[in-house]
């Protein structure tokens, strides 16, 4: 593992049976057996304070890592050194895909709150997916949702005005709250505005502003970081490129799969 003075290592007993965050991040239908060996393979934890990194790009990939608790941004640096978020991570995701391609990381992967992880060796869980076929479906699924979720990434930053990039945003936040047993409804968002203008291609004035008008409009309520969603309807009208204002009376709700909000879960 790479050392890093300001993270706090604790080797921990990980209970993967009891944790809470089980369905998210281990595949359906294991036997306690199956169950013991991976508490097996997931022995240990690693705690990383608010801003600092769990790994840096071009460290050497080692392990993937289960986020336990917190959340965390990936980034890369531009050529004129400019930091580009790439995608947001919280409890539940698996994170470190991106180290598979080249053996290293390709991205700085920072906490923007204290953060907890159970750390899966990559050597190791190479032996379990060769073992356990459900474990290799499991693998190979969040490969390829992560294939789905840059695409829809792309479809965001190259068809999308900025009212619908940030009205997907947060649809897509608050199915992500509402999935780990959250209220879909009212959420803090964790990253700065600067970060999400980052990640939708957006500067800090247009995200400011967009948000202004969807209080404004009673889509949403802002007050500092905490949301509070007040119209679902009139946020999936604005994705799916409808006009929305306050007169409309009968909107046909749009479901996220046909918007493409799905796909812009952050599951690597």
């Amino acid at each position: 593992m790479m050392n890093n003075p300001s993270i706090n290592m604790a080797t921990l007993r990980v209970a993967c049976s009891n944790c809470n965050l089980r369905e998210l991040c281990l595949p359906l239908g294991l036997g306690l057996k199956e169950i013991e060996r991976l508490e097996e393979l997931v022995s240990t934890r690693k705690r990383v304070k608010r801003g600092d990194a769990l790994y840096r790009a071009g460290d050497k990939f080692e392990a993937l890592y289960a986020i336990r608790l917190g959340f965390l941004k990936s980034a890369v640096m531009s050529s004129d050194g400019r930091e580009q978020v790439t995608s947001f991570h919280m409890s539940g995701d698996i994170v470190g895909l991106d180290g598979l391609a080249g053996m290293v990381y390709s991205s700085d992967l920072i906490a923007l709150e204290d953060t907890e992880v159970c750390i899966l060796p990559y050597e190791r869980m190479q032996e379990l997916t060769q073992e356990m076929h459900t474990m290799n479906m499991h693998f190979q699924k969040l490969l390829s949702m992560e294939i789905v979720r840059q695409n829809g990434v792309m479809l965001l930053l190259g068809s999308m005005h900025a009212e619908e990039r940030l009205a997907a945003f947060i649809l897509n936040l608050s199915q992500r709250f509402e999935m780990r047993g959250y209220s879909r409804s009212e959420f803090v968002l964790r990253m700065t505005r600067a970060e999400i203008g980052s990640y939708l291609g957006l500067k800090l004035e247009t995200v400011s502003r967009v948000l202004s008008r969807f209080s404004h409009d009673n889509l949403i309520i802002v007050n500092q970081k905490h949301v509070q969603i007040m119209d679902f309807e009139g946020l999936r009208a604005i994705v799916s490129g409808q006009t929305f204002n306050n007169q409309n009376i009968a909107l046909k709700a749009v479901k996220p799969a046909a918007t493409g909000i799905d796909a812009l879960s952050d599951l690597d």
